[in-house]
């Protein structure tokens, strides 16, 4: 059976300036990884950590300021790994702000399950202090 993450978060930004930190690879790169990301479907990237390759990836589906969707590999090679994963990011326009959604499904290993949320954790209490540097996020994981 397939383990997934959900999460949610809520930022007082509007969904224009929360999916710039999702789709712009310099502000990509503050909160999660470097990356050769495009919002374009189809497009292959990849994501770098300490100048190795840690997730190969496909952006399978855009639609600005609400969804976004990509493939997400880890293992030797794009050919060969070991987690083979989805992404999503969906935002929604809610009391002013955004309402963040993440979910990050087909984990087969309670082990890859953990870690990959542990680093979503990690990865999101830094891009709450990049977009909101006051103030902290809700979270309603």
């Amino acid at each position: 059976m397939k383990k997934d993450i959900r999460k949610t978060w809520f930022f007082q930004q509007p969904p224009a300036e929360v999916w710039e930190y999702l789709t712009k690879p310099e502000l990509i790169e503050q909160w999660l990884m470097k990356c050769d990301f495009k919002p374009v479907a189809g497009h292959k990237f990849q994501f770098i950590n300490k100048a190795k390759i840690d997730a190969y990836c496909r952006v399978l589906e855009v639609v600005p300021d609400k969804l976004l969707s990509y493939s997400w590999k880890k293992g030797k090679s794009e050919e060969e790994f070991t987690v083979d994963s989805v992404v999503t990011w969906t935002l929604t326009a809610k009391n002013g702000g955004t309402e963040l959604q993440l979910q990050h499904n087909g984990f087969i290993t309670l082990e890859d399950q953990t870690a990959h949320n542990n680093g979503w954790d990690y990865c999101m209490n830094r891009m709450t202090q990049l977009i909101n540097p006051s103030s902290n996020a809700n979270t309603n994981a």
